[in-house]
């Protein structure tokens, strides 16, 4: 039997915090009691540590690892969950004109931001060979589907998307298990079920991209998905320059036009990908944003705000 909680103006809110993803993680919900509020947060965490277990690449025994094991010499059958990742990938690729490219992830090879320096010079041309989603071979004729990275040394690394992808899967199981007031929060990125009990939109801050004790803005939002990508959670500066995580696939090099960008999307999945894109377009990522149609706010490198449709609190 599936349990189930119908949310009620008489409903308190709760707030169950988990680590998962190398983030700090919430889900927040309306419920009787802490009890069932515990009992129903329960269900999100599962799907999250699931999905964490099924594609992270610090597992060996996660499909991600596997795939990128065969790297130059083995087919892999892929399930239908992975087969549907790995189509969004191919997705948001094409939109960004192959900015957006999971096999870019061997780039980290040679950024170590613990180290806080820039990589020697002649690292980065090997590594950027092993880059190319174009390049992927991939069997859709038979029963069940198979992928073969081409040259040994390539990885794929689901990290573009795969924690707004959990966000979302989280979101939908307690959806269907009632909850109707609530959100889930991974790290930042964040699947809003449903309004306060009250009806009041959830207000969430934007951190500031250079003073991490204060936002910048606070979103309302009673549905759907906040999303920011930004220069400031893993990086180094260097002679007054910043380098930050988020890699520009063609040249290696870390993204420097924005310092973040938040978009409110139907899914969070959208909403982080549309806000990566952007950032790896540089310049040209208002106009791609500006097509999108989805609300954004963005922050230049020169610390002027961009936004369209984003209400702020």
């Amino acid at each position: 039997m599936i349990d189930t909680v119908h949310n009620s103006e008489d409903d308190a809110i709760f707030g169950i915090e988990f680590a998962a993803m190398a983030s700090r993680c919430e889900v927040r919900l309306a419920a009787r009691d802490e009890a069932a509020a515990r009992a129903l947060a329960q269900h999100a965490v599962d799907e999250v540590r699931r999905i964490e277990k099924t594609y992270s690449r610090y597992r060996d025994d996660s499909i991600v690892s596997r795939i990128n094991a065969a790297a130059g010499r083995e087919w892999v059958t892929l399930d239908e969950e992975t087969v549907a990742l790995l189509d969004y990938a191919d997705e948001l690729f094409r939109l960004s004109a192959g900015r957006f490219d999971i096999t870019s992830g061997v780039l980290r090879r040679a950024w170590d931001f613990r180290s806080a320096r820039r990589p020697d010079p002649d690292t980065l041309p090997p590594l950027l060979d092993l880059i190319g989603w174009q390049s992927i071979e991939w069997d859709r004729r038979a029963i069940a589907h198979r992928i073969r990275l081409p040259r040994a040394g390539m990885e794929i690394d689901f990290g573009g998307f795969g924690k707004e992808y959990a966000v979302d899967r989280a979101a939908a199981i307690l959806a269907t298990r009632g909850v109707r007031s609530g959100f889930v929060n991974l790290g930042g990125d964040m699947r809003v079920i449903g309004p306060q009990p009250d009806g009041r939109p959830w207000l969430i801050g934007i951190q500031h991209p250079r003073d991490a004790t204060t936002t910048i803005a606070s979103i309302p939002v009673a549905a759907g998905a906040l999303a920011t990508s930004g220069d400031y959670e893993r990086f180094f500066e260097v002679d007054g320059k910043r380098y930050c995580h988020i890699l520009d696939p063609a040249s290696g090099e870390p993204v420097q036009f924005w310092r973040a960008v938040s978009v409110l999307a139907p899914l969070a999945v959208v909403a982080g990908g549309y806000s990566t894109i952007a950032m790896l377009l540089g310049e040209r990522g208002l106009d791609f944003l500006d097509a999108s149609g989805l609300a954004f706010l963005a922050i230049d490198r020169r610390g002027i705000m961009h936004r369209r449709d984003m209400e702020v609190g």
